[in-house]
C-alpha cells in the first residue's frame, strides 16, 4: 500500500509541479512578491498532496520565526525546504550554486532572490553569502541555512558547516534553531513517502554576541538533541 500511495503521490506531484511552473512562467516580468506568492502556492499545493495522498501530515511546533532573523535548521529531506517556502515570509533560502541550473526551479530560485553559494570556492563564497545575507536581512526577510551543508540521512550527523557561523557574527541577529524528524517520512533518496506526521521544532533562539566556539557548541547540541528527540518520539508512536 506504501508503495502504491508513494507512486500516486510522486506522479501527481511532478505533474502538478509542470503545471504551476509554467502556468506561472509569465510572472518573471513581474515583481519578484508574485513569483513569491507562485513558490508558497506550489509548496502548499506539495504538502496537500502529501496529506491527502501519502498520508503525511505536519506539525510546527515553537515559534514560528518572523523578519530579520537566522533560523538554522536539521536537513533530512526535500520536505524542509518546502515547508520552510510555505510557512516563512519570502525566506532566504541558502542552497547550492548548481540548484540554479535546474530549468524553472533555478530561474525561481533566482527571482526570488535565494542565496546561492558555490562551496567550492572558499573564502570568497563566505564574503558572498555574507552580502547576500546583509542585504536579505535588509529587506526583513528570514534567512533559512542548513548547516551540515546537504542532507543527512535520519539518525546520522555530519560536520557543521562554517557558513552559519559567519553569517551569525556578521548579521547581528538572532539564530533560531530547527530540528525536524522528516527523513522517517520522505528520505533525502528514495521513491517512498510514508504515513505520518512530521514534525518541525522551532527551538529557543540564540540571541546575537556570542563568539564563535559557543555559538556553534550550542547550535549543535540544541539541533541534534532536539532532533534525535523528535526521532525517537517517531519511532516509539509507531511501535504503539
Amino acid at each position: 500500500m506504501i508503495l502504491l500511495r508513494s507512486a500516486a503521490f510522486n506522479l501527481s506531484f511532478y505533474l502538478m509541479s509542470v503545471v504551476i511552473v509554467i502556468a506561472a512562467t509569465p510572472l518573471f516580468l513581474l515583481p519578484t512578491r508574485l513569483t513569491v506568492k507562485a513558490m508558497a502556492f506550489w509548496s502548499h499545493a506539495t504538502l496537500w498532496l502529501l496529506r491527502v495522498i501519502a498520508g503525511t501530515d505536519y506539525e510546527i511546533r515553537g515559534k514560528l520565526p518572523e523578519g530579520p532573523v537566522l533560523v538554522a535548521s536539521k536537513h533530512q529531506s526535500m520536505w524542509d525546504t518546502v515547508v520552510m517556502t510555505a510557512i516563512l515570509n519570502h525566506p532566504a533560502i541558502v542552497l547550492k550554486r548548481e540548484l540554479l541550473w535546474i530549468p524553472f526551479y533555478g530561474w525561481y530560485a533566482q527571482k526570488a532572490r535565494m542565496i546561492a553559494i558555490d562551496r567550492d570556492s572558499g573564502s570568497s563564497a563566505i564574503r558572498r553569502l555574507i552580502a547576500q545575507g546583509k542585504a536579505a536581512i535588509a529587506e526583513g526577510r528570514p534567512i533559512v541555512i542548513f548547516p551540515e551543508g546537504t542532507r543527512s540521512a535520519a539518525g546520522a550527523k555530519l560536520p557543521y558547516k562554517p557558513g552559519v557561523a559567519a553569517l551569525y557574527r556578521h548579521l547581528g541577529v538572532a539564530c533560531v534553531p530547527a530540528a525536524v524528524n522528516s527523513g522517517l517520512f520522505w528520505a533525502r533518496r528514495g521513491f517512498s513517502r510514508k504515513p505520518g506526521t512530521i514534525v518541525l521544532e522551532f527551538l529557543e533562539p540564540i540571541p546575537p554576541g556570542l563568539d564563535r566556539k559557543s555559538f556553534m557548541e550550542t547550535l549543535e547540541t540544541r539541533i541534534e538533541a532536539a532532533t534525535d528527540r523528535l526521532i525517537a518520539e517517531a519511532k516509539a508512536g509507531d511501535r504503539s
